[in-house]
């Protein structure tokens, strides 16, 4: 079962080589766990989703030029996330402001070929013994 994504998520894209955080700036009202919950619009490179350490696509003009210069030796490059669009729903009729929420299980493009999901919804769930 997926989950409502938070302000303190984290996503993830193939091409990179960390995780980033996901910052939720369309909805300060609908909370969880404390949190502001996102949506799938909150897809913004840099202002909503971080940079994910190093990219590795040759998509990338930077890695490419790099990879180039170094006789073809891949050669990551900063990550400056370029996402395509918004976050694709899977939960479209759960609405927060009048746009589907971002829950766990959404995925997103980057427009160097990575594919972007969510490593960690930001929920953190206490339980008492």
């Amino acid at each position: 079962m997926s989950e409502l994504v938070v302000a303190t998520g984290m996503c993830m894209c193939t091409m990179g080589t960390a995780p980033a955080p996901l910052n939720v700036t369309n909805n300060a009202k609908v909370l969880a766990d404390g949190k502001p919950c996102g949506t799938i619009i909150d897809a913004q490179g840099l202002a909503n989703v971080g940079p994910f350490g190093m990219c590795i696509s040759l998509a990338n003009p930077a890695v490419a030029a790099a990879t180039a210069a170094a006789l073809g030796v891949l050669t990551p490059q900063p990550c400056v996330p370029a996402v395509t669009g918004t976050w694709i729903p899977t939960k479209s009729k759960v609405l927060i402001e009048g746009k589907p929420c971002l829950s766990s299980d959404c995925k997103a493009v980057c427009a160097y070929a990575g594919s972007l999901s969510v490593s960690f919804a930001g929920q953190v769930k206490a339980t008492a013994n």
